[in-house]
């Protein structure tokens, strides 16, 4: 994996290593903060292993998010790079409401502008408009919601698709949700 280095004013963003498997495990453990993601608390360390090697080892845009001067990682920030283009994050709640999910996601999205990613998508649970607002403030348009069975956690969820496209084409939205889920609209108030 290469040795992409982001920095904002605040933060660093870089690559994940085995050192972190501690501060990531506090993240992945947290019940509350775990609510919006798409797995079960970690209940040892050997799911947290497991959570960094399935989801983001391997990745070339997943990167550790540490606040500058501070080694041990906050949270991390990614997007995927298959056809949705899909950005995520999560952040230990001790950072919440400090700007540091949003300041994470424009490096991000700088790198994968200059990449020539054409556009990322992003989805939030309806009940987490939390997210929401950092997907605003990154300019990120709201599309679509849709619901689905929410895996691995089998709950049903109305998910809000939101799209930045960085490539001029202003008028594009990714579809695949929309196919992909049978109960899926638009909603007025968002």
């Amino acid at each position: 994996m290469d040795g992409i280095r982001l920095e904002t004013d605040r933060l660093v963003l870089r690559r994940f290593g085995v050192q972190d498997m501690a501060a990531l495990h506090l993240l992945l453990a947290d019940e509350e903060v775990n609510t919006f993601l798409p797995c079960f608390p970690s209940k040892s360390m050997e799911d947290t292993r497991r959570f960094y090697a399935q989801r983001l080892a391997e990745g070339k845009y997943c990167f550790a998010v540490c606040l500058k001067g501070r080694e041990e990682p906050a949270g991390y920030i990614k997007a995927d790079e298959g056809g949705c283009h899909d950005f995520g994050y999560a952040l230990r709640k001790e950072f919440w409401h400090r700007g540091f999910a949003t300041e994470a996601g424009r490096a991000l999205a700088g790198l994968l502008k200059a990449d020539g990613v054409p556009y990322i998508t992003a989805t939030h649970d309806r009940n987490n408009p939390a997210s929401g607002g950092v997907m605003h403030r990154l300019g990120m348009r709201y599309c679509y919601s849709y619901e689905e069975q929410w895996q691995p956690k089998n709950t049903p969820v109305v998910f809000r698709m939101y799209q930045l496209n960085m490539d001029g084409q202003a008028g594009r939205v990714y579809r695949g949700y929309w196919e992909q889920y049978e109960r899926h609209f638009i909603e007025a108030d968002v």
